[in-house]
């Protein structure tokens, strides 16, 4: 007998008593007191000039069979006063986790620019990103980069779902509140390997680090 995943939330958040819910929502790894997103208020995060929306992505991304497509955010620290990147790359479920001096545009890009000429070629094809304005500078990204850059819709972490359920592992290493100013870089490569290095059910228990050179390999 299998039970679905919403029906599990379906219980947790509708059916399950005060005092349940809250010990139930406390063994979530998010620990969020609501199920899906709730968009409260106006959008005040910087517009996205000329953006490539998701809608546009080749079909190919979806399906994980074509490896090379990647997707990516930041995960923030204290008070928002400092931030890591993240990046993961579909099909393998490998994860990158970028240090960042700032988190500005021009710093973003710089540090991605400079994580993914360490990549092979073939492994490099497109990244999803979310709609930060980190990203502002898609277009110079692009070219320098040659992998196109396309935008979830606002509120739609769903559309980043290998990204997003990484973010989650990484904040088991670094929960909310932490100051990324003080974590060293030695530090998150070493998450960063756990974490490549861990066996995947979704990969038949290989690891991303495993799928991925099997991948460049493979030269596909």
């Amino acid at each position: 007998m299998n039970i679905s995943i919403e029906s599990i939330y379906f219980h947790i958040y509708i059916h399950a008593k005060p005092e349940l819910k809250k010990l139930l929502i406390e063994q979530l790894r998010q620990k969020r007191q609501y199920r899906g997103n709730v968009r409260r208020g106006k959008d005040k995060r910087t517009t996205i000039k000329d953006p490539v929306r998701i809608d546009e992505r080749p079909a190919e991304v979806k399906g994980r069979l074509i490896p090379g497509h990647w997707e990516g955010d930041l995960i923030m620290g204290k008070d928002r006063a400092s931030a890591i990147g993240t990046l993961n790359e579909r099909s393998s479920r490998t994860v990158i986790i970028v240090p960042l001096k700032a988190r500005d545009a021009d710093s973003v890009r710089k540090a991605f620019e400079k994580v993914f000429k360490t990549i092979p070629r073939q492994m490099k094809k497109s990244l999803t990103y979310d709609n930060g304005s980190e990203m502002a500078q898609h277009k110079l990204f692009t070219k320098n980069t040659k992998i196109q850059v396309y935008f979830a819709h606002p509120y739609s972490p769903w559309e980043r779902p290998t990204n997003e359920n990484s973010n989650g592992l990484i904040r088991d290493y670094f929960p909310k509140g932490t100051d990324f100013n003080k974590i060293s870089t030695k530090r998150l490569k070493e998450v960063q390997n756990q974490l490549n290095e861990r066996p995947r059910k979704v990969l038949d228990m290989c690891t991303p680090k495993e799928v991925f050179e099997q991948f460049v390999l493979s030269k596909l």
